[in-house]
Formats: C-alpha cells, sequence, structure tokens
C-alpha cells in the first residue's frame, strides 16, 4: 500500500464522506462538521480547501493507492503568531493503528518546512487521544504541556495536549 498526500479532487468526495461519516473519527475532532457527513459535505469542503489562500492553508488528502482516506492540513496563524501553523488531521478508522498518521504529518511538515516561510507547527489534541498523540511524537513533535479543561466537546469539558515542531 502505498501512502501518501496530495492536493483534493472533488471525485475524493464520496471516500472523504464515508471516512467522516464515522462518530469514532469525529469525536476527535472539533465541532462544525455535520453528522451524519454525506458527499454533499464532502462536495463543498473540498471546493473550500481547493480555493483557500494557498499562502495561509495548505490542505491535503492523505491517500493509500491514491484513494482519500484521510485529511491534513496546516493553517497559519495571524499577527505575531504569522510564522506559526496549526495542524489538523485524521484517518479514516480502518486504517487506524498502521503508521499512516505519522507518515501524512511526517510529509506535511516536509513540505511546509521546505516551501513556505512557517518555522513552528503545532498541533492540539485531546488530552484522552492517544494514538494522535503517539503520531505526533513519532513524527518528531515535542509535547509542551496540557491544556487543562481547554475545550467542551459531546458536553464533556476535555483536556488538550500542546504538541510542537520546530524549523531548525
Amino acid at each position: 500500500m502505498e501512502i501518501a498526500i496530495r492536493s483534493w479532487r472533488l471525485e475524493d468526495a464520496a471516500d472523504l464522506a464515508v471516512a467522516l461519516n464515522n462518530k469514532r473519527v469525529q469525536d476527535n475532532l472539533r465541532d462544525g462538521i455535520p453528522y451524519p457527513y454525506e458527499k454533499s459535505h464532502a462536495e463543498d469542503f473540498i471546493r473550500s480547501m481547493l480555493s483557500a489562500d494557498g499562502n495561509k492553508v495548505w490542505a491535503w488528502a492523505i491517500t493509500a493507492d491514491d484513494r482519500a482516506i484521510g485529511s491534513i492540513g496546516v493553517f497559519r496563524k495571524e499577527n505575531i503568531h504569522s510564522r506559526t501553523g496549526e495542524m489538523g488531521y485524521y484517518v479514516s478508522e480502518p486504517y487506524w493503528g498502521r503508521g499512516i498518521g505519522t507518515a501524512a504529518v511526517r510529509a506535511a511538515c516536509k513540505y511546509i518546512f521546505g516551501n513556505t516561510d512557517i518555522i513552528r507547527i503545532f498541533a492540539e489534541p485531546f488530552a484522552h487521544n492517544r494514538a494522535s498523540c503517539r503520531i505526533l511524537e513519532k513524527a518528531g513533535f515535542s509535547f509542551e504541556g496540557t491544556m487543562r479543561k481547554n475545550a467542551v466537546k459531546n458536553g464533556e469539558v476535555l483536556d488538550m495536549k500542546l504538541y510542537a515542531l520546530v524549523r531548525d
């Protein structure tokens, strides 16, 4: 199985809908993603990523043999943090535990540090999401601390962890 990140294509919408129409995936993401998640939602998301400002948003499909099985993006922050990017990602549940998330994070960071002026990439997984924390650790991110009671998800107040990778 060949794992890669690549630009989104509208024909990825059906695969994206399958990946995100899963409560276990959505429970580890920020709010604002419709559930159930339909192909039309995926098409809207892909269009928005393809039309986003290329100096502020870098978004890719995570693929296995060129089929979309997840998503990864880096989003430039503003003002004094304008050379910092926040990373978010997910992988479809059937592909969990195979090193795909780590490979995608490494590839995205390599692109960002090699092609932009971003000097710091950070991610904030929920503290209970050990798999996502492990992905970041394996990709070279440093754990910078726990942000206590930092979010409310599904009616529960949650801690989040802060990880970052800085350009050498």
